[in-house]
């Protein structure tokens, strides 16, 4: 993905609310088949990662990544984008952006 495309995406998902929170039970099957369905349904989500430290968020946001099959976007405090291009979309998100 290109600096141009994950530029676009990044300011796409400034307006977004978060589709998924991780609370206090931290990344369980349901919160990781839920942000499958999300990328799914929307292409790009942003997800709440309610932990303290730094170090974890960023484990956290990775493990979600790779379980998702997704690109990790952006990742600012609590919040992380995440995008996976759905195929069978008929408008995707990358459509207009040259690689």
């Amino acid at each position: 993905m290109s600096a141009k495309q994950r530029r676009h995406l990044r300011s796409l998902a400034h307006h977004l609310k978060p589709v998924v929170m991780l609370g206090q039970s931290g990344l369980t099957p349901a919160v990781l088949a839920e942000v499958g369905a999300g990328l799914e349904h929307h292409e790009l989500i942003k997800v709440k990662i309610n932990t303290g430290d730094r170090v974890e968020r960023k484990a956290l946001a990775e493990k979600i990544r790779d379980h998702a099959h997704a690109e990790l976007i952006h990742s600012i405090g609590h919040m992380a984008v995440f995008y996976r291009a759905n195929p069978r979309k008929k408008s995707p998100l990358l459509a207009a952006v040259a690689p």
